[in-house]
Order: C-alpha cells, then sequence, then structure tokens
C-alpha cells in the first residue's frame, strides 16, 4: 500500500513541474509580445528622443506608430494626430533621435511606400544653418495626395 501513494506522490511533483514550467514559458512569451508592442507602437519612455509638430490639410493612411523618415532612413515615429478645431487641420506630433538635427526649413510630407504601401512621413532636410528646437513646429509641410481623386481629375475629361 505504501509503494502505490508513493508512486501517486511522485507523479503529483512532475506534474506540478510541469506545470510550473508551462507557465513560465507562458509567461516570457506574454511578455516578449508586450515588448514588441510597446517597440511597434511608439510607446516608450525613451529619453533619447525630442517631439516636433507639424499641421497638414489631411494624414489620410497615417497612424499612430508610422515611420518618420529622413533619407530613407527611419529617424522618428509619429506619436499623435488630433485635429484643430480653428483651422480644420490635423495636427501631428512626431518623436525624432536625439542625434538626428533636422534644419528649421526641413519640408515634412505625407509618403506612401509605392502605389499601394503605407504611408509615413518623410522629411526632407533644407540649407539652414539653425536647427529645429524641441517641441518646434515644422514651417512647410505637404499633406497626402488622394490618388482615385487625382486620376478622376486627370483622365475624368471634366473641362472645369
Amino acid at each position: 500500500m505504501r509503494l502505490g501513494s508513493l508512486s501517486k506522490g511522485l507523479l503529483g511533483m512532475a506534474n506540478n513541474t510541469s506545470e510550473t514550467l508551462i507557465g513560465a514559458v507562458v509567461l516570457a512569451v506574454a511578455g516578449s509580445f508586450l515588448y514588441y508592442a510597446t517597440q511597434v507602437s511608439g510607446f516608450s519612455t525613451d529619453t533619447n528622443k525630442y517631439t516636433l509638430s507639424a499641421s497638414f490639410r489631411s494624414v489620410s493612411g497615417l497612424n499612430v506608430g508610422s515611420d518618420v523618415k529622413l533619407s530613407g532612413v527611419k529617424i522618428g515615429t509619429l506619436t499623435s494626430i488630433t485635429l484643430d478645431p480653428d483651422t480644420y487641420e490635423a495636427v501631428t506630433k512626431v518623436s525624432i533621435d536625439n542625434h538626428v538635427l533636422i534644419p528649421d526649413d526641413a519640408e515634412i510630407k505625407v509618403s506612401t511606400d509605392g502605389l499601394l504601401g503605407g504611408a509615413f512621413l518623410e522629411v526632407t532636410a533644407g540649407g539652414s544653418p539653425f536647427m529645429l528646437e524641441p517641441d518646434g513646429e515644422f514651417i512647410y509641410t505637404q499633406g497626402s495626395v488622394d490618388l482615385l481623386n487625382l486620376l478622376l481629375k486627370f483622365g475624368g475629361g471634366d473641362d472645369e
């Protein structure tokens, strides 16, 4: 009788050990996913960045977390999009890497990766010797272009 209860006790311990290992693996996977999600979304407490703002007539296709690129290289992330109730323009805030200095006459525009690609913000550096300060604002902006409306205007044959 004692041998039977001893084997049940050892089996129970093995079961507890496997449950503990499975739980640890689940927690590790969940932690990895959470870390990845915060990196992709642009949500972080990284102090190696500074914030700039820009106003656009249209930001169609952009989402919080979209890339900000300079010469095709990612230099930051779009962190917020709000509507200015007075001008009805989309006001965006971007987080830029500290080591990237942007001239104060730089242009920022909404671009896309190819015909069907995702939208991102593209910065074109100007020639000014003065740089945008943290919490500064881009003066020169260009919103997104609606390709369908452009094609209809160009190919529609309207004589307006």
